[in-house]
């Protein structure tokens, strides 16, 4: 469940900043499938994905975060 929220928070914003998968995955560095699956739900973003998710596209990881019943998922990143 938490999975499909980071999901389509990542492809909200990755639409919003006008991005294609292929441009989105190459600029991580990952597979365009490896995309497809967090966008879809059926993989977890790792913390570290989600941090240069967020460098990308200029927005702050609470930005980038799910809410869940009102309030955020908790990630637990840790300060470089």
């Amino acid at each position: 469940m938490e999975e499909e929220k980071w999901g389509r928070r990542i492809r909200a914003f990755r639409k919003l900043k006008g991005y294609t998968q292929e441009e989105l995955a190459k600029d991580l560095g990952i597979s365009v499938s490896v995309l497809g699956e967090v966008e879809r739900g059926n993989r977890k973003p790792k913390e570290e994905l989600i941090k240069e998710i967020a460098s990308i596209f200029q927005v702050s990881i609470e930005e980038l975060m799910p809410e869940q019943h009102g309030k955020e998922v908790k990630l637990h990143v840790k300060n470089s």
